[in-house]
């Protein structure tokens, strides 16, 4: 569990797209907010607020995150309050049928974060056909949702079949992780061959950008696992309050800043030569479950919950010093604390992009609740960030008394669509 790397964020490059026929979400918004009555026959408007005819307008709200770019939205994208992240199998053999819905996913996508529905729209089609959006977004604003997608290493070869005759295009990068100590990963919450980050304020709308794209994706794709993800700990600006986690500490204060285009590069972005030209741009994706033993952990001392990360839990800050940013002196911290084994300055400056969420998910049957962090880690090359670093932690973390990786999938993911009329995926299938 890297809580020390994680990564600042910052808004995704590109230009918008057209506006295309059918609903917008937004302004739904917009003609209640002018005092137009939307009744219970007509279209929703969960989030909207009638004004008073007297009022002043509200300055709009910019909540959609460009979909074209030269990376892909929701990596380096400020962190949104919210996820639904999926991954699926690919279910046809059928290369042509892939890459269409590859396509229609990426015309989809592009609607939905810019607050627009998916093709004719809930109810822009005849009563005798399905419509092609589920609806249930209907009256709200894209709420900064960004969709972003990663392929598998099971997408360039299966049980030793190269199914899409992509198994020569596998990145070296994109390794197969390896078991590291204290694993105990279950296979329903393990792997895929693709996946889909959908991150927003909104959970609903997160819900429905994955439920729409499982819809088109039927009979092509099907749903291996999922995971709802609240409480973000990611903190998106150096100035900007840390997120705590479940645990109650802030997370991730020492890393690069998400405005830092430079450092991005060197950690984040994919380069010319670093492997398949179709990677360049792109990024790799580890996601993890890392499981919380919170009954553990809440009946443990003050004193051994802040040896363990190596800072206080009410400031934050690192052993010996005031304030949570203050540089910190790794030697006053216990040897085993999670802050001084993860920290950069222990790693030979070895840094990474985190967007880690937190979840609760019932409880496990033996009376304890099923809670933690979903940890996304973003890096330009997996096998010299964080499997280096997880094998440390694995080994010496005393964080490893109260946690436990029990899913683990590992993806590369694309550089961004950068036009109208390109798709997820053209630079790895074209």
């Amino acid at each position: 569990m890297d809580v020390e790397n994680e990564q600042q964020a910052v808004s995704a490059d590109g230009g918008a797209e057209k506006p295309r026929a059918g609903l917008s979400r937004r302004a739904v918004i917009g003609w209640a907010g002018a005092g137009v009555a939307i009744g219970a026959a007509g279209v929703g408007t969960v989030a909207a607020a009638t004004m008073a005819d007297d009022a002043p307008a509200a300055a709009p709200q910019n909540l959609d995150v460009p979909f074209y770019g030269e990376h892909q939205s929701g990596i380096s994208t400020p962190v949104q309050d919210r996820l639904h992240f999926a991954a699926f199998d690919v279910i046809t053999e059928d290369r042509d049928a892939l890459i269409k819905m590859l396509k229609e996913w990426t015309k989809a996508a592009a609607s939905i974060t810019g607050g627009r529905e998916v093709g004719g729209g809930a109810v822009g089609v005849v009563p005798q056909s399905p419509p092609d959006d589920t609806g249930e977004a209907l009256g709200l604003p894209a709420s900064r949702l960004t969709l972003t997608i990663g392929f598998g290493p099971t997408l360039f070869e299966k049980d030793g079949k190269d199914r899409f005759g992509l198994k020569a295009k596998r990145p070296e990068a994109l390794v197969d992780l390896p078991k590291f100590k204290g694993d105990r990963l279950e296979a329903n919450r393990s792997g895929g061959d693709i996946c889909i980050q959908a991150c927003a304020d909104d959970p609903q709308v997160a819900v429905h950008a994955i439920r729409n794209l499982a819809r088109i994706g039927m009979g092509v794709v099907n749903v291996r696992w999922s995971q709802l993800g609240f409480g973000k700990t990611s903190s998106t600006t150096p100035d900007s309050q840390t997120p705590r986690n479940l645990m109650g500490f802030k997370d991730g204060t020492h890393n690069i800043a998400g405005t830092d285009a430079d450092s991005l590069a060197r950690h984040v972005w994919a380069a010319p030569g670093d492997g398949p030209d179709w990677m360049t741009g792109g990024s790799y994706l580890v996601a993890r479950r890392i499981r919380m033993t919170i009954e553990t952990w809440d009946r443990a001392s003050l004193q051994d919950q802040e040896d363990t990360f190596g800072r206080t839990k009410i400031e934050g800050a690192p052993y010996g010093k005031q304030k949570e940013r203050d540089a910190p002196d790794l030697s006053a911290m216990p040897a085993d604390s999670h802050v001084r084994l993860a920290h950069p300055d222990s790693n030979n400056g070895l840094m990474i992009l985190r967007r880690g969420y937190s979840f609760t998910d019932g409880t496990d049957g033996l009376g304890r609740l099923d809670a933690g962090l979903f940890f996304l880690a973003y890096q330009r090359d997996t096998r010299k960030a964080f499997v280096p670093l997880q094998t440390k932690l694995a080994a010496n973390d005393k964080l490893n008394e109260y946690i436990t990786h029990v899913g683990s999938a590992h993806f590369a993911c694309p550089p961004g669509v950068r036009k109208p009329g390109e798709w997820w995926g053209q630079t790895l299938f074209g």
